[in-house]
């Protein structure tokens, strides 16, 4: 199972929220680049990041930040936020973003999804589906689409997608354990390969998930909070690609 340490930016800075409540956020490192480079030391070779304000507001303020973890790091970085546009698909991936993901505009303009698989290929893209009781959210999490995550997980699949970003927004943050019964909904529903994002707080976490067969698994208050080492949560995981 691939681990995907993940570095969320917010004015500049990496920051973590709780729930996705902007109420909540806090720095929790200093550099973007820093950061990266000890996830590569230990052993990681995927980074996520995230531009909440992109997210939020469509402007990626914050990507200067992250281009220095692209041309400077050797991991590959995930990144979402912000790819509202067929501009901001080509900009991050001509940029050299090892896969982008899209959120938000997967539910709102289909057409995007077809553009970047079209463009750059399923491995380049994934589509990030958040769900807050069952619902996809977008607008940064702040907004309720009225759509049923599994419903909108077969109609990506259907479009070509290969790479989903799964997030509990409940359990986001929160260092209260994956949501495991709704992953193995989403396993059932699509043969997609799944990232599991939100809770994840411990080894046992880590094996279970990787014992369900998910292709990758998303780290982050964990690392941050110190409740799991990211060395040993990836040789738990096993090889890394």
């Amino acid at each position: 199972m691939i681990l995907f340490p993940a570095i969320d930016m917010k004015d500049g800075q990496c920051v973590r929220l709780k729930k996705g409540d902007f109420s909540t956020v806090h720095q929790v490192a200093s550099s973007p680049l820093e950061t990266a480079k000890r996830f590569e030391e230990a052993g990681a070779r995927w980074v996520h990041m995230v531009d909440l304000d992109g997210a939020r507001d469509g402007v990626r303020q914050n990507f200067p930040l992250i281009n220095q973890v692209i041309q400077n790091s050797n991991l590959k970085v995930d990144l979402g936020g912000g790819i509202k546009h067929e501009r901001d698909v080509t900009a991050v991936a001509e940029a050299g973003v090892g896969r982008l993901v899209i959120g938000s505009a997967a539910v709102n303009n289909h057409k995007l999804v077809d553009y970047a698989l079209e463009r750059y290929g399923p491995e380049r893209v994934a589509v990030g589906i958040d769900c807050l009781n069952g619902r996809v959210r977008t607008a940064g999490w702040e907004e309720d689409s009225g759509l049923d995550y599994l419903k909108f997980a077969a109609q990506m699949e259907l479009a070509g997608v290969k790479y989903i970003i799964f997030t509990d927004i409940a359990a986001d943050g929160m260092l209260s354990g994956p949501s495991y019964e709704q992953l193995r909904e989403l396993q059932r529903q699509v043969s997609c390969n799944i990232v599991a994002s939100g809770g994840v707080t411990t080894l046992d976490d880590v094996k279970r998930l990787r014992d369900m067969g998910l292709y990758g698994s998303i780290i982050g208050k964990a690392y941050y909070a110190g409740t799991i080492d990211l060395a040993a949560a990836v040789e738990t995981a096993g090889p890394q690609e």
